[in-house]
């Protein structure tokens, strides 16, 4: 992701973020028994009340008490696969309105999911079995804890002819370190929208599946992206007939971003890990080649911005940053990248979301040209007048309302893309 300059200053750094299934684990799984900066951030006042105040406070407790019961590696990962899943059904649930509400905040809100998830994994990666588990494994059990808990393994789109099938992916909250409330409204959104119907134009009926992403240089490079889409982008009965990857962007706007660039611009990520290259493509994973400077969205902006979806204005965004053919020198161009330019911002920026538009795209152009698809950049969802300081309150009437708001708009955005050539 890139930071997209706004009148929210610190606020206003943008989310803007052959078979892959045998990829790597993340290197995030760390080797050796030892906590991350982010669950060294679970420390903090914040993030305990979310916890608490969201009834996610005992997931970590009740996780490590199992993994103790486990006598067996196999036994360990089939405990774990579960319980990431369980976390996942759990918050979407809570979003959703089932189940008990497990505390007075609101069920909108994603960030009980982002701490949970990292209260069981500090619970597994200091975890000291009875029986041999080398780095490998430990990095494997973390592994599938993470997709679990991030919907990643379980989006089950429906076969037949009368239904079109979305595919829609957000992301965990960020910069945390300036301000530990934080919540990102597209994680909200997928929470909100997974395993959900919407009706197209014509009256056919879309089933939205979801995921949530980290908001984590190495895990990208790693192929999480790849690994999560792969399935669904492959021609067959069950295949995506759109995808829609989403995030935080600009204040008071949607913008639906025309052009994604292959560069990483380097700002910190959650876990203060920076990168700044060539997006890189793992090793397994369908691609183009030579790998190409820029991919486009084929999402229908034009009757996405025409729409009138919400109360927030949507933007078909076109700008983008690029070294000219023969220059050296970064120059912004407002109506999209020149030929022969190397990128160096794509309309989203340069950091994740930018990075994870790029890559769907590219697989797209990979495996299924026709597949529509592309990104969505949310407004910044902020707090209310007088709360705007970290330390002040997790939650307020006005913070609740804008990411209902954004939520709302997402799924009418949807809504108008899949009614866009939906089977009558």
């Amino acid at each position: 992701m890139r930071r997209i300059r706004t009148r929210m200053g610190a606020l206003g750094v943008a989310l803007l973020a052959a078979v892959p299934l045998s990829l790597a684990a993340p290197a995030h799984a760390a080797t050796a028994p030892d906590t991350t900066v982010e669950e060294g951030r679970l420390a903090q006042a914040a993030p305990q009340e979310i916890l608490r105040r969201g009834g996610f406070d005992t997931w970590a407790e009740k996780f490590g008490a199992g993994l103790t019961r486990a006598t067996t590696y196999a036994q360990a990962l089939r405990f774990t696969e579960d319980e990431g899943r369980a976390l996942w059904r759990r918050a979407v649930d809570r979003a959703q309105g089932r189940g008990p509400d497990g505390g007075d905040l609101s069920r909108d809100d994603d960030r009980p999911l982002y701490w949970a998830r990292l209260s069981m994994t500090r619970q597994l990666r200091t975890w000291q079995p009875g029986f041999p588990l080398s780095g490998a494994r430990r990095a494997a059990l973390l592994d599938a804890l993470e997709r679990g808990s991030r919907g990643q393994d379980s989006i089950d789109l429906p076969a037949g002819p009368h239904v079109r099938r979305i595919v829609v992916t957000g992301f965990d909250p960020f910069q945390l370190d300036d301000d530990a409330r934080r919540s990102n409204p597209s994680g909200a959104a997928a929470l909100a929208l997974d395993g959900t119907t919407v009706r197209t134009a014509s009256g056919e009926p879309a089933r939205i599946e979801t995921a949530v992403f980290p908001v984590r240089w190495d895990d990208f490079a790693q192929g999480t992206v790849e690994r999560t889409l792969l399935p669904h982008f492959r021609s067959g009965p069950r295949q995506a007939d759109l995808f829609t990857t989403i995030s935080q962007g600009r204040p008071g706007r949607f913008d639906v971003e025309r052009t994604n660039g292959a560069w990483r611009g380097g700002y910190p990520d959650n876990a203060r890990a920076s990168r700044t290259e060539t997006v890189p493509i793992p090793a397994g994973v369908p691609t183009v080649r030579p790998q190409p400077q820029w991919t486009v969205t084929s999402l229908p902006y034009t009757r996405i911005v025409a729409a009138g979806t919400g109360p927030y204005p949507v933007v078909d965004h076109t700008s983008v940053t690029e070294i000219p053919a023969g220059a050296t020198t970064p120059v912004e161009r407002p109506d999209g990248p020149t030929a022969g330019s190397t990128a160096r911002a794509g309309g989203g920026g340069d950091y994740l979301s930018n990075e994870i538009a790029y890559r769907a795209t590219l697989l797209r152009d990979a495996v299924r040209p026709s597949l529509p698809g592309g990104h969505l950049h949310t407004p910044v969802l902020e707090f209310g007048p007088g709360n705007t300081d970290p330390s002040g309150q997790i939650t307020d009437p006005a913070f609740v309302r804008n990411r209902v708001a954004i939520t709302g708009q997402v799924r009418a955005i949807l809504t108008v893309a899949a009614s866009e050539g939906a089977r009558g």
